[in-house]
């Protein structure tokens, strides 16, 4: 782990990165059944009808986020993963310690900046 970042400190933010992912994804879920119960409900053709395809457009847009949401939740259970084993802040390509600053922006971070460019 970088020098400078501790397991408690590090173990808060990726809790609290995980609880917002949470919360979004709550949210998402919320705002995805929201547009399907409104296209169930409408005679809207998405095919032939523009309205249709509003919401079309709106059902992926809202699964797409959704899905990242997901993801950002997976990745930061992989971080609290490495965090146990003693990995966390260690670059996967080139085992280098993973910046401070990167960690604090992206809590998540398998890679170093160089490694991630």
């Amino acid at each position: 782990m970088e020098l400078g970042m501790n397991a408690g400190s590090s173990r808060e933010a990726l809790r609290r990165a995980r609880d917002e992912a949470e919360l979004l994804i709550a949210s998402l879920t919320r705002d995805l059944n929201g547009v399907i119960d409104a296209s169930l409900s409408s005679n809207a053709d998405d095919e032939h009808d523009p309205e249709g395809a509003t919401i079309a457009f709106e059902r992926a847009q809202v699964a797409s986020l959704l899905a990242g949401a997901r993801r950002r939740l997976a990745d930061l259970d992989a971080a609290l993963e490495r965090l146990d084993v003693g990995t966390y802040g260690t670059c996967e390509r080139c085992g280098l310690p993973i910046p401070a600053e990167r960690l604090a922006v992206r809590p998540s971070a398998r890679t170093c900046v160089n490694c991630a460019s």
